[in-house]
């Protein structure tokens, strides 16, 4: 049995639930579920339609239940990939790429857009947007990384 590796002095612990922003899509804070056990993340998203002008780009509308209201965001399309649902069952899905805010920290991550209505969470961050950037889950907390901090939110006619 090989020993537990020593976090780095670069690491970070977050919980299994913190507040994130979206900045790039016009999403300032939204709360998000770590999940470790999902490969791909996913962001709740109604009304989805690709723009009749640039096939690369996807008009969509993200509801944050918590603060009852809504965003309108726009994003190039990375893809479309048939992602595992919640049942297990394959469904084809738009992915979008964005920036992650994290506390002070920022990268980008892919996201597929998803009918998450029935979830408690409007965000889930798969673990392909958290491996090798020294994050370490502590499933016991939350809300460890802070508020996300960087610049206000942009709402872009054409993603950059």
């Amino acid at each position: 049995m090989s020993p537990k590796a020593a976090p780095t002095r670069s690491s970070q612990q977050i919980g299994w639930r913190e507040m994130v922003g979206l900045p790039r899509i016009g999403i300032d804070r939204i709360k998000a579920k770590i999940d470790t056990g999902a490969r791909t993340s996913a962001l709740h998203a109604e009304k989805m339609r690709i723009d009749a002008d640039d096939p690369q780009i996807i008009h969509f509308e993200v509801p944050l239940k918590a603060e009852k209201r809504r965003i309108q965001c726009s994003a190039r399309l990375v893809g479309v990939r048939a992602i595992k649902n919640t049942s297990g069952k394959p469904e084809n899905r738009y992915i979008i790429a964005t920036r992650l805010v994290m506390g002070e920290r920022r990268w980008l991550i892919e996201v597929s857009l998803a009918d998450r209505s029935n979830m408690g969470f409007d965000l889930i961050l798969g673990r392909t947007a958290i491996v090798r950037r020294g994050i370490t889950v502590d499933p016991g907390h939350s809300f460890l990384a802070g508020e996300p901090v960087g610049p206000q939110p942009v709402h872009p006619t054409m993603p950059k």
